[in-house]
């Protein structure tokens, strides 16, 4: 399954234990990993200035992640009324990766529930997924 996970979750498993750390691991190993240009730079800019991480380490997970992640490039905007127009821009990255399932926690992206063929679920709602097919 190709899985994009959205900037919350991705900083989310970077700087803490739990959920969404064993989701990103997760998808490393058993699914494909879709990430994006704008995807990295929103999570660069999260880790350096709202948790001040060092740049080291912030190199690190995305050199980490540029190995082991396949690339999308965005596609047209999707025709969607949401609030934060950046989010547009991700979806977009998503869909232009052809990516099945698109991870987050943001509230107003959880509501839409599907765009186009991508289902778009929480980190537990993955989790749930992943336990009820075993």
């Amino acid at each position: 399954m190709r899985v994009f996970i959205d900037t919350n979750v991705l900083v989310s498993a970077a700087a803490t234990r739990g959920l969404c750390a064993d989701v990103l691991r997760e998808i490393l190993i058993h699914h494909e990993l879709v990430i994006s240009a704008p995807l990295i730079k929103e999570v660069e800019n999260a880790l350096r200035e709202k948790l001040l991480v060092p740049d080291k380490l912030i190199a690190q997970l995305i050199e980490t992640l540029r190995k082991e992640a396949h690339f999308s490039s965005s596609t047209a905007l999707p025709d969607i009324d949401i609030q934060d127009k950046d989010d547009l821009v991700i979806l977009s990255s998503a869909l232009g990766g052809e990516a099945d399932l698109f991870i987050t926690g943001e509230k107003e992206l959880l509501e839409l529930k599907r765009v186009g063929n991508m289902q778009i679920v929480s980190p537990r709602g993955f989790w749930e997924k992943l336990k009820s097919k075993s």
